[in-house]
């Protein structure tokens, strides 16, 4: 009976330390990331939208601009959340929102002019699949919270 009960502990002990080896894994790769300068960031992200979409050398170029632009704006508004440690008004929220419901549309509407009606559905498909996969991080890391917040009570 002793051995089973250790049996068992030592299994559960060694999928535990299995779990985490994978989360690490991960996050040395975003942090790796993170490392690449905003300009190589973009050139990374210039060849992985080539290579899936196939874009000619007129719409890698127009697509660098984009990027670049896009890349810019979010480093910027990066650092004025670092900056600004205080929590936004739901007001606040609404217009940070809004004026980023606003930013989607008009790259939509880019998109649209750059990229031929195949690669703009394929385009789409591939964002869509994106903003799932993040919207499930995001739930795991919100229940991960609460029980951490519930284990502290």
């Amino acid at each position: 009976m002793k051995k089973l009960i250790i049996a068992a502990l030592l299994l559960v002990g060694m999928t535990s330390f299995a779990q985490q080896g994978n989360k690490t894994d991960k996050r040395q790769g975003r942090a790796e990331m993170e490392k690449f300068t905003p300009e190589q960031r973009n050139e990374l992200m210039l060849k992985k939208m080539t290579l899936h979409l196939d874009l000619s050398a007129k719409q890698q170029a127009q697509m660098k601009s984009i990027i670049a632009e896009k890349s810019a704006k979010r480093e910027a508004m990066m650092k004025a959340r670092k900056d600004n440690r205080e929590k936004p008004s739901r007001d606040e929220r609404f217009a940070m929102k809004s004026k980023m419901m606003d930013e989607q549309i008009a790259m939509k509407a880019k998109m649209k002019n750059i990229l031929s009606a195949e690669q703009f559905e394929k385009w789409d498909a591939m964002k869509a699949k994106h903003h799932k996969k993040r919207g499930m991080h995001n739930r795991k890391g919100m229940q991960d919270k609460n029980k951490k917040e519930e284990m502290k009570k």
